[in-house]
């Protein structure tokens, strides 16, 4: 049986591949910030859930995450979801630098230590994460996140690159969704192409089974991401963002 490491899962995308799965019988070893939902899961399926608070910002990080691996019984899969975005119309610094923290250093952080995790096994495993349309692309006042989102893809990348040189046989997906309808969308605030949880999950769940190198959620934003990418700076720059994506309030992909 597949064991799998989620962190981010305490709510949105994490959370709800977290129950999918866990209903189906995988073992999984869950982390995050708060974990009271995860307790909740816990108490649901007591045979198949494990889990640890970790904050990917802190140092301790790693050391918890190694601790819920051994909890869980060993890890087969790595699953990152955990981020954080919002837009910073003022360019307030300590914003910024909490989105990079959390995005760019967390997610360095964690995923590096899986990948050490395997190599030390000389184990062929998988590192499957969420990062972002948005890192196609540097959008206005999600600054922080899209460069974030763009640095994660990046790492990725090189892990893959890295795996093979090595020839350690370790797999990296990295999952790219548009604009996904969780409780931490604002209700009132309609997204461009938005998803909903029922529909992201099943193909997210797929690209962990198929582990294709990336994969846009869905293929419409596949296809926005290609046509993006051929825009010149030059022109980009003096594109309306606010027509790409709707600013002026907070949201989060998860905790």
């Amino acid at each position: 049986m597949k064991r799998i490491i989620i962190t981010g899962a305490s709510s949105g995308i994490g959370y709800a591949v977290a129950e999918a799965l866990a209903s189906r019988g995988v073992r999984l070893g869950l982390a995050a910030r708060h974990t009271s939902t995860l307790k909740e899961l816990k108490e649901k399926y007591p045979d198949c859930v494990e889990y640890e608070s970790i904050d990917i910002t802190h140092a301790d990080a790693p050391r918890k995450l190694s601790e819920l691996i051994e909890k869980t019984g060993g890890m087969d899969i790595y699953f990152h979801v955990a981020g954080i975005g919002y837009d910073n119309p003022t360019m307030d610094p300590q914003r910024e630098a909490t989105i990079i923290n959390t995005n760019a250093s967390g997610f360095a952080r964690m995923t590096s230590t899986a990948y050490s995790y395997f190599r030390s096994k000389r184990k062929r495993g998988q590192i499957v994460a969420v990062t972002s349309v948005a890192g196609t692309k540097g959008i206005g006042e999600l600054s922080a996140y899209s460069a974030s989102k763009r640095c994660a893809s990046t790492y990725l990348t090189a892990l893959a690159q890295l795996s093979n040189n090595e020839l350690a046989g370790i797999s990296i997906t990295d999952i790219r969704p548009g604009w996904v309808r969780t409780p931490l969308l604002h209700s009132d605030t309609e997204y461009p192409m938005e998803m909903s949880l029922d529909y992201v999950v099943p193909q997210i769940i797929r690209a962990i089974v198929k582990h294709p190198r990336v994969a846009y959620i869905d293929w419409r934003w596949g296809l926005v991401c290609a046509i993006w990418k051929l825009i010149p700076d030059f022109i980009w720059t003096r594109m309306d963002y606010k027509k790409l994506h709707p600013l002026g309030r907070r949201h989060e992909q998860s905790k």
